[in-house]
């Protein structure tokens, strides 16, 4: 009896403290929730907006896109040009066989399609539709210029405002710009929904003739292509094709 007695206490107080734990850990947790609710609320609210004429807007985008599309195709066709001088030249190396790897490409054609980055005229017509002009506000929160979407629950993501039915969309979140241009380009470059805008691309250069082979991007299929040429013309993105006549571009 005497041994039962004195158990007795300390096992009440040991309930006492793991209640107490408990407590302090739901309340860490309600804290975290409120605390990320109300930061991913503020930097909404602080990506917002002002009103911009289209000009304005216009001028923004390409202040923002045309440079970190230019440093990342200047990237990707040294390292072309790199591969392809390997390759040409017989030799197979481990970057080689893991781009093979990276890119699913089971040859070295392949992947030298994979790897050939397409006109910055398209990347940069792209971006203007899916971003709305670098106004959207997957751009504003979440860098994603290109409307990628993610289905990977693992990885920085951001919900849209409305559902399809009762199923959430995602759509990734990037550090940067450049970073979500590079992926951009590596989707092109990889997905099986690219293949013939890949093999296209390594007979032209020419936008209005790649273009037509982008159905497989949008919901609107041929008439994306269609789209993006008139961005391209009306907007004389085709320009920044020819480093020479880049400083030209401009709205008519």
């Amino acid at each position: 009896m005497t041994l039962i007695s004195e158990q007795e206490p300390t096992k009440q107080k040991n309930t006492h403290k793991r209640k107490i734990i408990i407590a302090v850990v739901l309340l860490l947790i309600i804290a975290a929730v409120i605390f990320t609710t109300n930061y991913k609320a503020k930097k909404e609210q602080e990506a917002e907006l002002p009103k911009m004429t289209v000009q304005e807007k216009k001028a923004r985008f390409k202040s923002l896109i045309v440079p970190a599309v230019d440093h990342v195709y200047s990237q990707l066709m040294v390292r072309y040009e790199k591969i392809k001088a390997k390759i040409d030249a017989g030799e197979s190396d481990a970057e080689i066989e893991a781009l093979k790897t990276e890119y699913k490409a089971t040859s070295n054609d392949e992947l030298l399609m994979a790897l050939k980055p397409h006109p910055k005229s398209i990347a940069i017509a792209q971006a203007a539709m899916e971003s709305s002009w670098a106004t959207s506000r997957f751009f504003r929160v979440a860098n994603n210029i290109f409307g990628v979407w993610s289905f990977d629950e693992d990885e920085p993501r951001v919900a849209a405002l409305q559902k399809r039915g009762d199923k959430t969309i995602w759509v990734k979140e990037y550090d940067s710009i450049e970073a979500a241009v590079y992926d951009y380009y590596r989707t092109m470059g990889r997905s099986h929904a690219f293949v013939e805008f890949r093999e296209t691309r390594m007979t032209t250069d020419d936008p209005f003739i790649l273009v037509t082979k982008l159905d497989r991007y949008s919901e609107k299929g041929s008439l994306y292509g269609e789209e993006l040429t008139s961005i391209i013309k009306f907007n004389k993105f085709h320009l920044y094709d020819d480093e020479d006549a880049a400083g030209e571009t401009g709205d008519d």
